[in-house]
């Protein structure tokens, strides 16, 4: 099943709660990235149905960017909605997961949430990787670069252990 990315972050901040895990924006974009990898990689399927983007400090959902931008770099405390298109009504994005992806989920989460936002961007900017090979090349940086997720499947498929020993 493929996801929303407001969906996901909210399972990711309500997880991390549990855990008393605080998550700032930028460490939220960098575990979105890495769940949307291992469900690729694990369950053969893309995980989240928009792509990522590549941004100055890696992957990026910019509609998720946008919700908790406010925050900067302090821990957010509050969830993801999206517009109900009729009505025009506000709700808080809720997930209702599959039991395979909410079990690659808590792995992944429990994993990648206890690494330091600084260190998540400096794996999600592996050399040669899906975010290096879209960003750093000859044209000019524009904003809206997305990231194959061919490209990351075959990139994290074929990873070292560092990446993989925690879903393994």
């Amino acid at each position: 099943m493929v996801y929303d990315g407001r969906e996901i972050a909210n399972f990711i901040l309500d997880f991390c709660d549990k855990k008393n895990v605080r998550v700032s924006n930028l460490a939220l974009q960098k575990i979105l990235y890495f769940c949307h990898v291992w469900s690729l990689v694990k369950l053969d399927q893309p995980l989240i149905r928009h792509q990522f983007e590549a941004w100055q400090f890696g992957p990026v959902l910019q509609y998720v960017y946008r919700e908790f931008k406010d925050f900067e770099k302090q821990p957010i405390t509050s969830r993801a909605y999206k517009l109900d298109a009729q009505t025009g009504q506000k709700y808080k994005a809720a997930y209702c997961l599959d039991s395979p992806t909410q079990e690659l989920l808590e792995n992944v989460v429990g994993f990648y949430s206890r690494l330091p936002a600084s260190y998540l961007v400096d794996l999600s900017h592996a050399k040669g990787g899906p975010w290096d090979i879209v960003y750093n090349h000859t044209e000019k940086v524009r904003p809206g670069m997305k990231i194959d997720n061919a490209c990351i499947r075959q990139y994290y498929s074929e990873a070292n252990d560092d990446y993989r020993r925690f879903v393994c």
